[in-house]
């Protein structure tokens, strides 16, 4: 009853965003899906559980935050995942993302430096009944080589540069997503993977908190 009466209180509001990301041009109806499958509120401290569905990025302690919902979804939706692609997350963060991926990948792997982030975001994960993200806490920029060739990476944190470990654990035409700048402002580069070469494409201006590691910003 508990879990019934917390739904309809959400209902509304997650309807809504949902409506509004396809007000900003997200078309991908996978998508859409697994942001209505996802309760984003499990994965916000409770003092900004109300504001779960705001279009907005909010803090999940540790000096992070989880993304706004509608670069989430430009992610996503620019993967174009189809189901069967082994992925990998960088910056796991509060969790939700690699929730997303779940409906639309058939792995997800996702590291974290910070530990207490990296048990925050087990528990929510479990607290929704997801088991199959497999986790683990380290240094993102160098990637997962005993799990490699990923299928896409995804990179939820800044970085100076294209971390080249990660390009290299592309799979052939697989992609990585990654916003590229200095820690004031970026943009997100899209690398994809070819038989012989990586091609390169600049897209969307983005501001996120700085990647640290060997190949990102120093802490």
């Amino acid at each position: 009853m508990v879990a019934a009466a917390v739904a309809r209180q959400f209902g509304g509001a997650r309807r809504r965003l949902i409506e509004e990301l396809e007000a900003k041009g997200v078309g991908d109806l996978a998508v859409l899906k697994a942001f209505d499958d996802v309760p984003r509120h499990h994965f916000v401290p409770t003092g900004v559980a109300h504001r779960a569905y705001e279009d907005a990025p909010l803090p999940i302690g540790h000096g992070q935050t989880i993304s706004q919902p509608s670069v989430h979804a430009r992610f996503l939706a620019l993967l174009r995942l189809t189901g069967r692609e082994r992925v990998l997350e960088i910056g796991t963060g509060s969790g939700f993302q690699a929730a997303l991926l779940t409906r639309l990948a058939a792995s997800v792997f996702s590291i974290e430096r910070i530990a207490a982030l990296a048990e925050q975001a087990r528990e929510c994960l479990r607290a929704c009944g997801i088991e199959q993200v497999i986790q683990r806490v380290g240094d993102g920029t160098l990637g997962w080589p005993e799990f490699a060739p990923f299928d896409a990476i995804l990179v939820g944190a800044a970085s100076p540069e294209i971390p080249v470990p990660l390009t290299e654990q592309l799979a052939v035409g697989g992609q990585l997503l990654v916003p590229v700048g200095d820690k004031q402002g970026q943009a997100l580069v899209r690398v994809v993977r070819t038989a012989d070469d990586f091609r390169q494409e600049r897209l969307d201006p983005m501001r996120f908190v700085p990647l640290i590691g060997a190949h990102g910003f120093e802490a």
